[in-house]
């Protein structure tokens, strides 16, 4: 999906890499021709992402207050980094995501899914902090609550993903054109 995610945001613009960790999924986009910059909670992680890829940018930030104008942005990419967002703070992190968006930017999202295809959040252990699957389904419709469109959905089989063993959900959601 994060070629599929590439394909559609690539000379339209920069993507954030929202929680971007260590920097090598907006390596990835930068090798795809995307205008890409990390963004994470983490000073640490900035600074291993910056010495790992010194070419590119990354910088602190919270994914519910980028510090990104409006309308600013062709795509916001969010790799697994919602995990640790509790199901009552979706919607703050999702208006942000929408904020930042130009008309017609994509935004890329990938989480763990709950076992059920649809319910509440579930939480887990995660080897930093508290996680949380979600259903896809929720999450779908917390994005057209703000106007953003599904464009696509994989769901990765819980048995396909032997790293995580949860089933994994990558969605891709379009802004509207025009407001």
């Amino acid at each position: 999906m994060t070629s599929a995610f590439a394909a559609l945001v690539a000379g339209g613009g920069t993507v954030a890499d929202v929680g971007c960790g260590p920097g090598h999924v907006t390596a990835h986009l930068h090798s795809l021709g995307v205008r890409a910059f990390g963004v994470d909670l983490s000073p640490e992680m900035v600074a291993l992402a910056r010495a790992t890829h010194p070419d590119l940018r990354f910088e602190v930030g919270r994914m519910e207050s980028l510090e990104v104008a409006d309308a600013a942005l062709a795509g916001v990419l969010a790799n697994h980094s919602i995990i640790h967002t509790p199901p009552e703070l979706l919607p703050e992190a999702f208006a942000e995501f929408r904020r930042v968006l130009a008309p017609g930017g994509h935004l890329l999202l990938g989480f763990p899914a709950c076992d059920g295809r649809e319910g509440p959040a579930q939480a887990y252990d995660h080897v930093t902090y508290r996680a949380y699957r979600h259903s896809a389904g929720r999450v779908a419709g917390l994005l057209l609550d703000l106007r953003l469109d599904e464009v696509a959905r994989l769901v990765v089989a819980p048995g396909e993903d032997a790293r995580r063993g949860f089933p994994q959900v990558y969605l891709i959601a379009r802004s509207p054109l025009m407001e």
